[in-house]
């Protein structure tokens, strides 16, 4: 990858005219200060490297990434065509792409439009191979760790009928238990990587010969892209916003868009979504897909009678049963343009074929690819799906807490309950074919037996002192800790996990697991339960200071155990940041609020010099007279504001908030957001003006919904408050309150605009709890970046709220400076809700006296300098009483009335 470049940090759009660019796609005037971000980040794809580019919420930022990024690619492959330049550039993107096309965990007929082939590109010819469940080739010690990336992948087929307590071979034939039996396993050289199984048997996950046959029949394939340019984002909503901003331009009808997304929200088949959890649903749908696999070998099974040998079981998911659908949905979505995932879902069923895998058929040949975080970022999601970052552009939006999303992704945890079930599988199973097993499959079973009896152990003895003491029941140890303590630092992991990968045996164990859970009428999942397994087992090959495991043991409560669990948390971002970095063209991080830039930097890319990075930040486009920031300090009788842990459950702290709401109605217009730390916190609120007749006084003037706990309820809340607002507009008495919790859905990308959002009323400083175990290491773990002298193996952290405190305290910078940003970043995020467009106006009250203390110090830490910079410029910083706040408001509210008559 490129460098960025020496480039300073441009603020508020200071570009030079001569680096202004023509932007013709833009469907309106731009703003000056959209242009200056269309030409930063023109320029920053133009240079490569890394770039991160700040544009408040509600200036234009989608529309203005879309025509900027298009355009560069527009004119990058023009510039190619024009130069002849296709096949002498030296990084030419087919690279490895042809590797990591094939997925076994894709169907048939996905694989036919762009597996297995060899697709003529202008450059040369890419040969896309399928990923088998192991390879004859020697592979060295980095080939071997690379192969457990796609781990999870292999683990997830299973040839079982849960339905109907059946287990069916790939012809349709009932199997005895001697199908589940192993092949046999030896292991080859141990320095090389090498392994084999005898008997020339391939992994469930191959391709038959049957398969091999109908690969023939379809010789339809997608030419790879020269360039791509894939656009992320958090949530899908987000993902479908972009997408109807991108019809507003002339792109939408002239590039190919794929609009990728989970199974779970792609999925019309009836019998698979009301399963409703999305591991459920990703397995069922794995099983469907090797159902149908099946059925294709059966076409050459036929009986006595001529006739076919058929089961229910096996015949696969309807959605992938007719390829002339699937071909029609692919040439409907590319003649109808940009479609979101609702369109595609809508597509999928009017045709009756499978929306997720038609869209995902659409990778190769697509200009633009629109994905989730989790698709992009995880690297065997990446392998999954088949996309090649070589050469492309990289754009992520709603980058304000990237690294702790990346890192999250490489987070493995099993419960108790888990490893019982594997526990219990694997010695049932090694009862039952004991002296059928070779030696080399005895042996590593009975590895894992003693693996899994370890963990069980460490999670049930609750009077080991080495791990958690009497103070809590989790605590934290580096990775050579916690196989130290368990005694298991002889087995080698790298070994056992190349055994699982190419022995198939989780599939045989699962399998047999599967069939005695069914006849037992119990619908656990052993499959799930194993995979969890290797998922921490992987972790444990992870270096030491990488991460933490976490033990957190079963403990007693008025229902009965609480069960414990081992969990695995990734603390370093750099190393998996890096692989994306050094195979795309650029990566450009983009938000409403990305400061402070520094963490990022130093979390992602340390390597990266500060005057290499490109940043840009631009201000609002907004008047400062439709905005109203004021600093609260005190309520109306003058009782001080401390929402502090340890005062905010008063009952004169609750009631001052109660009257404060009670002024707020009859002053602000329409609707009243107020963000709560926590749910918890909101519920005793609530409880207590309900109670006090607070919460009576407040209804007589507007209407009060409370955020639900679920988010697939928050719609419903939304639209009724929404209805409350339209249904008398323009006065004080009308509208609505809701109270919603920072870090809940409201506060993370739902548009309150104009009326919706008149007033954001932010509830004391919403830092997050120091008893989290994991944030605690993660603080710990950022506070020790660039301080090598500082010990990684700290004291055991036993999640205690006062040890947290401690750990806080024990802090240099780095690390309390994080704790600290995750606050305002969530304060932020929320006050970021209203002010959507240029005519819109709101006022936003900080309701804290925090917010105000040590304001003349302007120390780096204190919060008035973590706020955007277009809200901190008008910030009313101080007020004599809360009578002048309601005399601002009132004015406020009464001079934008006037402008409307």
């Amino acid at each position: 990858m490129k460098s960025g470049g020496k480039m300073s940090m441009t603020m508020n759009g200071e570009m030079g005219e001569e680096m202004k660019q023509k932007f013709r796609a833009f469907p309106y005037k731009p703003y000056s200060i959209q242009i200056d971000f269309m030409n930063a980040l023109y320029d920053s794809l133009d240079k490569g490297g890394i770039a991160m580019l700040e544009s408040p919420t509600g200036t234009g930022k989608t529309l203005s990434i879309i025509c900027s990024a298009l355009q560069w690619l527009v004119d990058r492959k023009q510039s190619l065509n024009d130069d002849s330049l296709v096949d002498t550039r030296p990084n030419g993107t087919n690279g490895k792409n042809g590797d990591c096309v094939g997925s076994d965990e894709e169907p048939d007929w996905l694989r036919n439009s762009f597996g297995s082939k060899e697709v003529e590109s202008p450059k040369k010819k890419v040969k896309v191979k399928k990923r088998l469940g192991f390879s004859s080739k020697k592979r060295d010690e980095t080939e071997i760790e690379e192969s457990f990336r796609d781990l999870y992948s292999q683990l997830r087929e299973i040839e079982v009928d849960l339905e109907h307590n059946v287990i069916v071979r790939g012809d349709g034939e009932r199997l005895d238990d001697k199908e589940f039996l192993v092949d046999e396993y030896e292991s080859g050289d141990e320095k090389n990587g090498v392994s084999k199984r005898k008997g020339g048997g391939v992994c469930c996950g191959s391709s038959s010969s049957d398969d091999e046959d109908e690969d023939k029949e379809f010789s339809d394939t997608e030419e790879e892209t020269d360039f791509k340019i894939y656009f992320c984002s958090r949530t899908h909503s987000q993902l479908s916003q972009f997408v109807k901003e991108l019809r507003k331009t002339t792109f939408g009808n002239e590039l190919k868009v794929a609009c990728l997304g989970s199974r779970k929200n792609f999925c019309i088949n009836e019998e698979v979504i009301k399963l409703g959890n999305s591991t459920l649903i990703n397995e069922r749908c794995l099983d469907l897909q090797k159902n149908k696999n099946s059925q294709v070998s059966k076409k050459k099974n036929s009986g006595v009678d001529g006739r076919k040998r058929q089961t229910k079981s096996s015949s696969g998911c309807p959605m992938l049963s007719k390829r002339k659908l699937q071909k029609q949905f692919k040439t409907e979505m590319t003649e109808k343009g940009p479609l979101d995932i609702e369109d595609l879902v809508r597509l999928g069923g009017n045709l009756g074929t499978c929306p997720y895998y038609g869209s995902r058929s659409m990778v190769s040949a697509a200009d633009l690819v629109v994905l989730p975080y989790q698709s992009l970022l995880s690297k065997s999601s990446r392998e999954s799906l088949g996309l090649s970052l070589k050469n492309s552009v990289v754009i992520i939006d709603e980058a304000h807490n990237l690294a702790d999303s990346l890192i999250s992704m490489y987070d493995s945890k099993i419960t108790l309950s888990q490893l019982e079930l594997v526990k219990s599988s694997l010695e049932g199973y090694f009862q039952r074919f004991q002296n059928l097993l070779g030696p080399g499959n005895r042996r590593h079973i009975q590895t894992l037996v003693v693996l899994t009896r370890a963990f069980i152990q460490t999670l049930c003895n609750t009077d080991d002192a080495n791990f958690v003491n009497s103070s809590g029941s989790e605590c934290s140890l580096c990775i050579n800790e916690f196989v130290f303590s368990l005694n298991i630092d002889n087995i080698n992991l790298v070994k056992l996990l190349l055994y699982i990968k190419d022995s198939n045996m989780i599939h045989k164990v699962s399998g047999y697991g599967d069939k005695i859970i069914s006849l037992q009428n119990d619908t656990t999942s052993v499959l799930s339960a194993f995979r969890a397994l290797a998922g921490i087992l992987l972790s444990l090959t992870n270096h030491d200071s990488d991460g933490r495991i976490i033990i957190s043991r079963k403990k007693p409560t008025e229902s009965g155990q609480q069960g414990g669990y081992l969990k695995y948390v990734m603390l370093t971002g750099e190393k998996i940041f890096h692989e994306i970095v050094n195979e795309a063209h650029a990566v450009v991080l983009a938000g409403g609020t990305l400061q402070p830039i520094e963490e990022t930097r130093v979390r992602l890319f340390p390597w990266l010099a500060q005057d290499q990075l490109h940043f840009f930040s631009c201000g609002h486009i907004i008047s400062s007279d439709n905005i109203l920031p004021i600093y609260v300090s005190t309520g109306p009788t003058g009782q001080p504001f401390d929402f502090s842990y340890s005062c905010r459950s008063t009952p004169a702290m609750v009631g001052e908030l109660g009257l404060l709401l009670c002024n707020l109605v009859t002053a602000v217009p329409q609707g009243i957001i107020v963000f709560f730390s926590s749910f918890d916190y909101e519920e005793y609120v609530y409880d207590a003006w309900k109670a006090s007749g607070i919460l009576g006084r407040i209804t007589k003037k507007k209407r009060v919904f409370r955020e639900p706990r679920k988010n697939t309820e928050v719609e419903t809340i939304l639209k009724e408050y929404k209805e409350s607002i339209d249904a008398t507009p323009g006065t004080a008495n009308n509208g609505a309150v809701i109270l919603a919790v920072v870090g809940g859905k409201i506060s993370e990308g739902i548009n309150f605009s104009d009326g919706l959002g008149r007033c954001i009323v932010m509830v004391g400083l919403p830092y997050p709890s120091p008893s989290d175990i994991e944030l605690m290491e993660r603080v710990k773990h950022i506070d020790r970046i660039g301080d090598p002298k500082k010990n990684s193996n700290v004291t055991c952290f036993n999640g205690d709220a006062q040890a947290g405190f401690e750990v806080l305290r024990s802090c240099k910078h780095r690390g309390k400076e994080y704790y600290e940003n995750l606050c305002m970043k969530a304060v932020n995020q929320s006050i970021g809700r209203a002010i959507r467009h240029i005519n819109d106006y709101a006022a936003i009250l900080l309701v804290d006296t925090r917010y105000t203390s040590d304001a003349s110090k302007k120390n780096i830490s204190h919060p008035t300098n973590k706020l955007p910079h277009w809200i901190k410029n008008r910030l009313v910083s101080k007020t004599s009483s809360y009578g002048e706040v309601h005399r601002l408001l009132h004015q406020f509210f009464k001079f934008h009335k006037s402008k409307l008559v």
